[in-house]
């Protein structure tokens, strides 16, 4: 196996190829070192065959929607990546093929719902999981303490203690670390109790990345139009959540919400299908549209996209052009499909 980091920086790509067959796959690409990604791929006679994030990042802008069109290399994510144009959804256990390697998936949640792992032989790249002697932030919408300590001791720990890690992010000069080591020595880890690290984690008090409205918000919708001006994390924050069930008994009262599904086309009649009756307008199109919806301004609507992350930013644009009865369908047509409601395609 052809293995290197790439950026030199203190955020990690990773490169994966099989030397018999000249296979390769970009870990964690940032947007903009694509042109230095083609230029190592080309140097070493490699075909980019997958473009894996190990999570929806905050702190920068992914590349792999560039790369994916300039090589026709196929995106690949955990299930509740909230981003379209995905390829291939993974979930715990999946493992892909790259020539003679094999890549498994684990899916540990945390950081982000859809944070996963990768292993290929011995090696782990930990995305933003576990880091070299510390472990993700878990504030980001989304994060969840818990599930992250679950992830690290049940899944992570439980693997042979000679595995090397690989995480997305270090700032102090480490290139790896070990199973073992981070068990024995991971500060914010070892020797700690599960409830312990919720309470330590949520009194990080660490500040929020730079552009994290520009680079989140993005990487969730695949939209690289800065002229799309993105709610804030506070306007975000200010959604309703309306769980399946709940979206459900609503459809079946006197007056029933409109459903807004604000995902791709190719989404709306795909594998998850959509909820009869529901309005298509892809998000990147919401705000030239929304004057469709004055119609409905005094009535319901309930947002709704994949994982509803998308579709919360949408019940947040259209709050702030005034919409004052807008929701959104918490964990998207996933969750919606997971308690076997009924769609069409």
């Amino acid at each position: 196996m052809l293995f290197h980091e790439l950026n030199r920086a203190g955020c990690k790509t990773y490169l994966a190829a099989c030397e018999q067959t000249n296979r390769a796959a970009l870990v964690d690409p940032l947007k903009d070192r694509v042109d230095r990604y083609l230029a190592v791929l080309a140097y070493h006679r490699l075909t980019l065959d997958l473009i894996i994030d190990s999570h929806t990042h905050a702190d920068h802008r992914t590349g792999v929607w560039d790369l994916r069109e300039l090589t026709g290399a196929k995106v690949v994510m955990h299930r509740r990546a909230p981003a379209p144009h995905i390829d291939i959804h993974i979930d715990e256990g999946s493992q892909l093929e790259l020539g003679s390697l094999h890549l498994q998936f684990l899916h540990t949640p945390g950081h982000t719902p859809d944070s996963t792992c990768i292993r290929i032989d011995d090696r782990l790249l930990t995305g933003d999981t576990l880091l070299i002697g510390g472990t993700g932030r878990t504030d980001f919408p989304g994060g969840d303490p818990g599930a992250q300590y679950d992830a690290i001791t049940k899944k992570l720990f439980a693997l042979p203690e000679s595995v090397r890690v690989f995480p997305a992010h270090d700032y102090r000069g480490n290139i790896c670390s070990t199973i073992g080591d981070e068990k024995r020595a991971n500060a914010r880890v070892a020797g700690r109790s599960r409830d312990e690290y919720i309470t330590l984690m949520n009194n990080l008090g660490m500040p929020l990345p730079a552009k994290i409205q520009e680079a989140l918000q993005a990487n969730e919708s695949a939209i690289d139009d800065d002229s799309l001006k993105f709610p804030t994390l506070a306007q975000l924050s200010e959604v309703r959540q309306l769980e399946p069930g709940e979206v459900d008994s609503r459809l079946h009262s006197a007056n029933p919400p409109v459903l807004l599904d604000v995902r791709e086309a190719e989404e709306f009649s795909g594998e998850l299908g959509h909820i009869s009756g529901s309005i298509l307008m892809p998000l990147r199109h919401l705000p030239q549209r929304a004057k469709e919806l004055d119609k409905f301004r005094d009535r319901e609507i309930i947002a709704i996209c994949r994982a509803g992350v998308r579709s919360t930013t949408a019940a947040a644009i259209l709050g702030g052009l005034g919409f004052e009865h807008v929701c959104n369908l918490k964990g998207g047509m996933l969750d919606w499909s997971d308690a076997k409601l009924p769609v069409e395609r």
